[in-house]
């Protein structure tokens, strides 16, 4: 079996993955009303952050089984 923050990191990556994508969607197809920290780009920064995150839980516990 493999530990818990396995999948913590898978979830984190597959999560991150769809806030990268939608920022990106709302690049070329902006909303009707916008916020005020739009220009900063808050999903991107999540997505990446997240991508990073998953991928780092991922990589220390690939090999670790849980007996």
């Amino acid at each position: 079996m493999k530990p818990i923050w396995f999948f913590v990191g898978v979830l984190l990556l597959v999560n991150g993955v769809f806030v990268l994508f939608a920022d990106v969607f709302f690049v070329f197809n902006p909303p009707d009303h916008v916020t005020m920290f739009a220009h900063l780009r808050p999903g991107l920064w999540w997505g990446v952050l997240m991508i990073a995150v998953g991928g780092v839980f991922l990589l220390t516990n690939r090999r670790k089984k849980v007996v």
